[in-house]
């Protein structure tokens, strides 16, 4: 059975890092491009990024573009979501998603598979 496992929320400070990571238990991982979405109190879930099966293409929200990087290790089934100078609007609980065949999307009905997220908080 699909499974999505997201770990690496916490609570930092303005300007500080994270990296979150999702374990995917997947049949063929490779086959799936996964995504980084997030949901902050009172707000709809919102696309954060996006990389293909790969890793050769990648895809963000102009919100975290040149502060987050995404990418995955298909050796170990998992995809990382590195975030830098963060700030307090990125407090949300973040979700890793997976969509079969590969390409990358940023519309959430794309994506099949769903973890059950993790809290980032950032502090002013």
């Amino acid at each position: 059975q699909a499974q999505l496992v997201e770990s690496g929320g916490g609570l930092v400070q303005t300007g500080g890092s994270l990296r979150l990571s999702c374990a995917a238990s997947l049949q063929t991982f490779t086959s799936y491009a996964m995504g980084w979405f997030r949901q902050a109190p009172g707000k709809e879930r919102e696309f954060v990024a996006s990389i293909s099966w790969s890793g050769e293409t990648t895809f963000y929200s102009d919100s975290v573009k040149g502060r987050f990087t995404v990418s995955r290790d298909n050796a170990k089934n998992t995809v990382y979501l590195q975030m830098n100078s963060l700030k307090p609007e990125d407090t949300a609980v973040y979700y890793c998603a997976a969509k079969i065949w590969g390409v990358i999307a940023i519309t959430e009905a794309d994506y099949e598979y769903w973890g059950q997220g993790t809290q980032v908080t950032v502090s002013s």
